[in-house]
């Protein structure tokens, strides 16, 4: 089994930033992608950002493009996911995920995180 643990959400301005971090523990498997998604009040859940195992592939959804940036350290078996220009639209519950495999797909993660609650006032 993989555990998942993520932390750094909470209240903040519009236009404002925060960098949520995802720890993993348990059995390894590689290779593998981290990913990120959210789920709004009412909403279904959607992805938001993927990374492959070496850091070399990455994948947005159009609405963070250029706003969100995810990334991981390795050795610290951590993913981050960082969040600049903060929108309300982007209040939601986040979550990662992780599953095995070489790119980054949007679904078919066996893996996921309790989730960690962002909220953007306006």
């Amino acid at each position: 089994q993989v555990q998942l643990v993520e932390s750094g959400g909470g209240l903040v301005q519009a236009g404002g930033s925060l960098r949520l971090s995802c720890a993993a523990s348990g059995r390894t498997f590689s290779p593998y992608v981290m990913g990120w998604f959210r789920q709004a009040p009412g909403k279904e859940r959607e992805f938001v950002a993927a990374i492959n195992w070496n850091g070399r592939i990455r994948d947005y959804i159009d609405s963070v493009k250029g706003r969100f940036t995810i990334s991981k350290d390795s050795a610290k078996h951590t993913a981050y996911l960082q969040m600049n220009s903060l929108k309300p639209e982007d209040t939601a519950v986040y979550y990662c995920a992780t599953r095995y495999g070489g790119a980054v797909p949007r679904v078919g993660y066996d893996y996921w995180g309790q989730g960690t609650q962002v909220t953007v006032s306006s």
